[in-house]
């Protein structure tokens, strides 16, 4: 559940702040997915990290290939609701130079089958900006659908861009499996 092909998925512990705070500093890497861009110090991604490790309301997973052991991306469950079944979904991939070759595919698809398949979650949520083109046809090929669109959410680069808001349904995802 937790391996592919490439990558394997394993828990977020602190040593993982490291390599976090290169892609967290890194504005082409955040610029798609972070709604602020800003300079962190160390110790508040160390913060960071120590607070997505100890809640029991999210998972949070280093995208890890197989092959090189090299860490390529995080994916988490966020804002985990065990009563109504549902959670935020996150991906991330922070090796720029695996970017567009299914690394993140491949993650998304292994942290669908946990949260479907062994969480039993009725739904998972995610909320990716609308010029992310790449992040919205992930989303869409694995079987998301818009539910939302919030107008003018975010101002970068002297524009205002929409945030979409898209869902999935274990319902869904089971008939697709």
């Amino acid at each position: 559940m937790f391996t592919g092909e490439r990558i394997h998925l394993r828990k977020v512990e602190e040593k993982d702040a490291a390599i976090y705070h290169q892609w967290r500093n890194d504005t082409e890497v955040m610029k798609t997915t972070q709604p602020y861009l800003d300079v962190h110090t160390y110790e508040s991604t160390e913060q960071f990290i120590k607070m997505s490790t100890t809640t029991d309301t999210s998972k949070s997973y280093m995208i890890e290939e197989i092959e090189t052991s090299e860490i390529v991306g995080i994916t988490s469950m966020i804002g985990m609701d065990y009563k109504n079944r549902h959670a935020e979904v996150i991906l991330d991939i922070g090796e720029k130079e695996k970017w567009g070759k299914g690394y993140g595919r491949e993650a998304f698809e292994r942290l669908l089958d946990y949260s479907f398949l062994e969480s039993n979650l009725h739904k998972v949520s995610l909320k990716v900006y609308a010029f992310n083109e790449r992040a919205v046809r992930l989303y869409e090929h694995t079987g998301f659908t818009t539910e939302g669109r919030l107008k003018e959410e975010l101002f970068r680069n002297g524009s205002w861009h929409e945030l979409l808001v898209m869902a999935l349904f274990q319902t869904d995802y089971l008939k697709r499996s």
